[in-house]
């Protein structure tokens, strides 16, 4: 796996997505999403079997959508934004880049 990466899982369409430390290291920071700090295995989970929706004003952006019944305070659900980007392989070729941005806890009705 490539330096940097926490770890990476595949969506149920097929897409192969990462979450770097840096990006973790963002999310769980006090003045972002602390309470996503030990519910980084429910944030894999989400990525491998939540709900996916397509950003209406950018088309390379996701989001995932995913329910549990044991997250902090009243909260539902786990909320992950992807990216889908290529990169440059090793013959010029365009290989997927697909990376977590953010992630966090909502409570939704």
């Amino acid at each position: 796996m490539t330096a940097g990466r926490r770890w990476m899982v595949r969506d149920r369409y097929g897409n192969d997505i990462y979450l770097t430390d840096e990006r973790w290291k963002h999310i769980v920071e006090p003045m972002n999403h602390p309470e996503m700090s030990a519910y980084e295995e429910h944030l894999k989970k989400t990525i491998q079997s939540g709900k996916r929706k397509q950003d209406p004003l950018n088309p390379q952006k996701y989001r995932y959508t995913k329910q549990f019944d044991d997250l902090a305070e009243d909260n539902t659900h786990i909320i992950a934004t992807v990216l889908f980007r290529f990169s440059e392989g090793p013959s010029g070729e365009p290989v997927p880049n697909n990376y977590i941005v953010t992630a966090y806890q909502k409570e939704i009705g």
